[in-house]
């Protein structure tokens, strides 16, 4: 826009015509330069499991709000029936080792524990929104033979697009129900099809009805071996 500076000369006789002073052109913005410019991670295709496949996570306390720890899953073996998976842990208590889960991502094996058949924690596909099922779950710790039976229900509620450090993923969204368990724990999972895993987990444990733990999981890098 062509900005008008009107200056006003003291002393001059009327017939003076009014000076005007365009201001200097406006400059374009200058353009973001490459780097500034990050498009969205693509998403990696892992839809079936194979050895080599990692997933990061960061593990957060959200009552503190400080990170814990860090998780990194990678898958060892894939066999018909189930995957092995070996972890380890950096943070606030270092751990490592290997679980073993079925095709579907329920827990079968994480010493010193055992499910029979499962933990219930994974999905059933085809995942649609609304769909439930049930679990029961024969729990038996091989280290000391304490034993447990556990039921629940899960149940896609919803279908969302998540996004974390690792990109964005287009995810179901399904809420674990285990009224069994001694203490009231809310547990969430946003599955990922695209790369076959979580993208984000959190899980609310209430101790006669007061807040005991508040924990996310969110994944920050994954990726296939080469």
């Amino acid at each position: 826009m062509l900005r008008l500076n009107v200056l006003l000369v003291t002393g001059l006789v009327a017939s003076n015509a009014w000076a005007q002073q365009a201001a200097p052109p406006a400059q374009a913005p200058a353009a973001l330069s490459a780097a500034a410019v990050q498009p969205p991670k693509a998403v990696v295709s892992m839809e079936e499991p194979r050895p080599g496949d990692h997933w990061t996570y960061e593990v957060r306390d959200e009552i503190s709000g400080t990170v814990r720890a860090t998780r990194t899953n990678v898958v060892a073996e894939v066999t018909p029936a189930e995957i092995s998976v070996r972890f380890k842990v950096e943070g606030t208590n270092n751990n490592e080792g290997i679980n073993v889960y079925d095709r579907s991502w329920n827990l079968i094996d994480a010493r010193p524990w055992r499910f029979s058949p499962n933990d219930g924690s994974g999905i059933r596909t085809p995942l649609a929104v609304g769909k439930t099922w049930t679990f029961q779950s024969n729990n038996v710790n091989s280290a000391n033979g304490n034993a447990w039976k556990r039921s629940g229900t899960s149940k896609v509620v919803g279908q969302e697009t998540v996004t974390t450090r690792a990109g964005t993923f287009e995810t179901f969204k399904h809420n674990v129900n285990d009224p069994t368990r001694k203490d009231e724990v809310t547990s969430q999972t946003w599955y990922a099809p695209a790369i076959d895993h979580w993208v984000k987990r959190t899980s609310v444990v209430r101790s006669d009805k007061h807040l005991r733990e508040n924990n996310s999981l969110e994944l920050t890098e994954y990726g296939r071996k080469q």
